[in-house]
């Protein structure tokens, strides 16, 4: 299994997660609201964001990935992969079946 990290415009949280659930490049998304301080541009920024905590297959994660990039308009998006070492068999199973059904 693998879980993405992504940061996004706050305003585009459930767009984003709903679209990526809907075709099957994901089986669940956690939003969760957060402010990010960080760099750019020469000086600190302070910006509303959503983090994505995305549940998905090793085979679906690049087409996954592709897909938010061409949904925020981050010209350097933040996403990042955490592989698994251990998850529960059931939900498992859950999340495998869920994105081999990818919808065309």
């Amino acid at each position: 299994m693998a879980t993405g990290y992504v940061t996004v415009p706050r305003e585009l949280s459930e767009k984003i997660s709903y679209k990526i659930v809907e075709e099957h490049l994901a089986v669940c998304v956690n939003i969760i609201e957060c402010d990010s301080i960080y760099e750019w541009g020469g000086g600190i920024q302070n910006e509303e964001e959503s983090i994505l905590i995305i549940k998905t297959s090793n085979e679906m994660f690049e087409e996954m990935v592709s897909r938010i990039k061409g949904l925020i308009p981050y010209e350097i998006p933040c996403i990042e992969r955490f592989d698994e070492d251990w998850a529960d068999e059931k939900f498992k199973k859950w999340r495998d079946e869920f994105v081999k059904e990818k919808k065309e």
